[in-house]
């Protein structure tokens, strides 16, 4: 064999991996586009926002857990074989 041969599964691997990353990344441009249209999308409870004099401060605690547990069943859906 040359050096062409093995260097066949490399390049198919990459390929994949740039798909992979490359719908994650549509997924995610989706969701921050989409997001502006679900009302309580960043206001339910737990998600924390301090107004201060000279500061704000908003930690989206609850949304984040929610976004978590749904992309962790998404991709454990996915990876189910």
């Amino acid at each position: 064999m040359n050096e062409k041969d093995d260097m066949m599964p490399l390049i198919l691997q990459l390929g994949k991996t740039l798909l992979f990353i490359g719908l994650v990344l549509m997924m995610a441009g989706a969701i921050m586009v989409f997001s502006a249209k679900i009302p309580w999308m960043g206001r339910l409870p737990g998600d924390f926002y301090f107004k201060g004099k000279h500061f704000s401060l908003y930690f989206p605690l609850a949304t984040g857990l929610l976004i978590s547990v749904v992309l962790t069943l998404i991709f454990w859906l996915i990876g189910r074989k």
